[in-house]
């Protein structure tokens, strides 16, 4: 079973920045699709962005232009680069592995947008 880590949250201005990174474990990293999705109080999980293994990139209309997704399959990471960020944004970020018949969460990080 792949364990999924997420880092890099945290309490960030409205206009600020911030990066988050999700390792993971186990082998065969660059076979699986890779996603960011995240939780607002209240709210249904909804997706922030995908990574296919094959390098196709999706972004949820409300983050186009302001998020980046990457993934490194060397080093088995995948990363959300984050600008302009909102207080709308604020959610707890997952981390998620899919495809080949699984598919994996991680814990969660907490990214909270205010004044």
């Amino acid at each position: 079973q792949v364990q999924l880590v997420e880092s890099g949250g945290g309490l960030v201005q409205p206009g600020g920045s911030l990066r988050l990174s999700c390792a993971a474990s186990g082998s065969m990293f660059s076979v699986y699709a890779m996603g960011w999705y995240r939780q607002a109080p209240g709210k249904q999980r909804e997706l922030v962005a995908t990574f296919s293994r094959s390098g196709i990139i999706n972004y949820a209309n409300s983050v186009k232009d302001r998020f980046t997704i990457s993934r490194d399959n060397a080093k088995k990471m995948v990363y959300l680069q984050m600008i302009s960020l909102k207080p709308e944004d604020t959610a707890v970020y997952y981390c998620r592995q899919f495809g080949m018949g699984s598919d994996s969460w991680g814990q969660g990080t907490q990214v909270t947008v205010s004044s």
